[in-house]
């Protein structure tokens, strides 16, 4: 592998101070231990993959900047924010996020391990996070929920039967240039494996897209008016009813 994740205890959410105390120190010691082995591993000659640290230490700010600091006083390429998204409110993981990446340093890749939708997304790259990953798109589209550009759409419902229109008018992937709603909608009611793969290509397709969309706009400068209009225009759900239910 190119990178890999230091060992972690991930808890469950309520999680008290004391059992997050303990888990973000058995953490903590697991990163080292990592950091050691590796290090062994490259004196025999062996070449040796990046290695992240894990932040943990649950929904309490200061056990997690007491993580923060631990890790980055050793020489890991990356960090990773864990322990987030497992029941906390959102408002709570954006704040807990924001503290994490004030802490990490600038110049190394800052990873939010499985997160999940776009608007969580865009709120952590504006928080300064680099890399992100999750099942959820790929797990929702084969349950037939895919997302768009114009918010969540559940193309499996009887409402789609008979709309003629692509999954997502601004999306270019092979799903959306050659099919219908109402032919992937058919597919998934047939138990046709299709439609769970053609609505996977393009949960996969838009999240890539979305994410290229927002490095260039960093690069360019413009972040805050891209992430504003993502927003607005997800938030709009603009084009997710039938065109029927649209006019009526």
């Amino acid at each position: 592998v190119d990178v890999m994740m230091s060992f972690d205890e991930c808890l469950q959410y309520p999680a008290t101070e004391e059992e997050a105390t303990l888990s973000m120190e058995r953490t903590t010691r697991w990163a080292r231990r990592g950091l050691a082995h590796r290090a062994k591993l490259a004196g025999a000659g062996e070449t040796v993959p990046a290695l992240f640290g894990i932040v943990q230490g649950g929904v309490f700010p200061h056990l997690r900047a007491r993580s923060a600091l631990a890790l980055t006083a050793e020489p890991f390429e990356g960090f990773s924010l864990g322990g987030l998204w497992v029941g906390e409110p959102a408002a709570e993981s954006h704040a807990l996020v924001a503290g994490d990446t004030a802490l990490l340093p600038a110049d190394k890749p800052r990873y939010l391990m499985g997160v999940g939708t776009p608007l969580d997304l865009l709120e952590a790259v504006a928080h300064g996070v680099d890399m992100f990953d999750c099942v959820l798109p790929t797990r929702n589209a084969r349950k037939g929920t895919v997302l768009t550009s114009r918010g969540r759409l559940v193309v499996k419902n009887a409402a789609y039967a008979k709309d003629t229109r692509p999954l997502d008018p601004d999306c270019d992937c092979y799903a959306c240039h050659r099919f219908s709603r109402a032919y992937i909608r058919h597919l998934f009611a047939a138990g046709e494996i299709l439609g769970m793969r053609l609505a996977s290509l393009h949960a996969v397709t838009f999240m890539v897209r979305t994410m290229r969309q927002a490095r260039q706009a960093i690069v360019e400068g413009r972040y805050d008016a891209f992430h504003r209009a993502f927003r607005e225009g997800y938030m709009s759900g603009e084009g997710i009813v039938p065109a029927a239910r649209e006019t009526a």
